[in-house]
């Protein structure tokens, strides 16, 4: 009897672990529209929002992501982290760019990074930072960068990892422009300090909206406190302004997923 109710337990637990490794194939193509600000011109604006990969753990090959993405022209790539934290994997990060630079966007492609890039010592940093640039992808550190939209600017502003303490608002938004404010970054806790620094969207990932939900994420608490206001995923506001946050394309930990699915989204500016 006792050998019969261990291999139950071992059929039961072999069965949720497989089901949730299938979760990470159950790719979600999200949708958002937003409501450009009232003082703006702007006619439409397309992202394509990436974040997470996590190429040691994903379950999405660059040519499923290329089928995903067919049909698909957005005006910007947006991508906010944590592409992957061993130095060997950083060649399997070059097909996946090419899928995206082939979509060819017109504003072009940009990137923030997340706390698990930065494990990586400075010379394969250096590396991964070589990699995306190679696929025209603008990589910022506290840094902004405009791009003009007939006659509308539109300022998208980097504002490196919060987690891992290397943001800076003062320096990301220096010398910025008047006109519509895209933030990208990674950990998206960086809004709660954001008194003084207007943003029309942001975007960012990091909590992977909790993976394993069992059945709520309480093990990101120690995450912050957007987490600890369960704040981990999908649409939001802060002081009137919105920001989106991923639950990402890849794993940490263990390739699985329970109560989350990774994703991909487009996100659209309307008048």
């Amino acid at each position: 009897m006792t050998y019969l109710i261990i291999g139950i337990v071992i059929l039961i637990t072999s069965l949720f672990i497989y089901k949730a490794y299938i979760n990470t194939k159950d790719i979600q193509i999200n949708r958002i529209n937003i409501e450009a600000s009232k003082s703006s011109t702007l006619a439409s604006l397309s992202i394509l929002h990436l974040s997470d990969l996590h190429l040691e753990n994903i379950s999405i090959t660059p040519e499923e992501l290329e089928q995903k993405l067919s049909g698909e022209a957005p005006d910007l790539i947006a991508l906010t982290g944590d592409f992957l934290d061993k130095k060997r994997t950083i060649p399997k990060l070059r097909p996946y760019l090419q899928v995206l630079q082939d979509m060819k966007p017109k504003y072009g492609m940009f990137a923030v990074l997340g706390n698990h890039d930065y494990v990586l010592k400075q010379a394969d940093l250096n590396h991964l930072k070589q990699t995306l640039q190679e696929f025209n992808c603008t990589i910022l550190q506290n840094q902004n960068i405009t791009v003009s939209m007939g006659g509308q600017h539109l300022n998208i502003i980097g504002i490196d990892d919060y987690s891992t303490n290397r943001s800076d608002l003062t320096k990301a938004y220096e010398g910025i422009e008047q006109g519509i404010n895209l933030v990208l970054t990674h950990d998206p806790t960086v809004v709660l300090d954001m008194k003084e620094q207007a943003f029309d969207y942001l975007l960012a990932g990091h909590f992977h909206g909790g993976q394993i939900c069992y059945p709520r994420a309480y093990h990101l608490v120690k995450m912050g406190k957007l987490a600890r206001k369960k704040i981990i995923k999908g649409l939001h506001t802060q002081d009137g302004n919105p920001y989106y946050i991923s639950e990402g394309l890849g794993q940490t930990g263990f390739n699985i997923r329970i109560g989350s699915r990774p994703e991909i989204t487009f996100h659209t500016f309307t008048n």
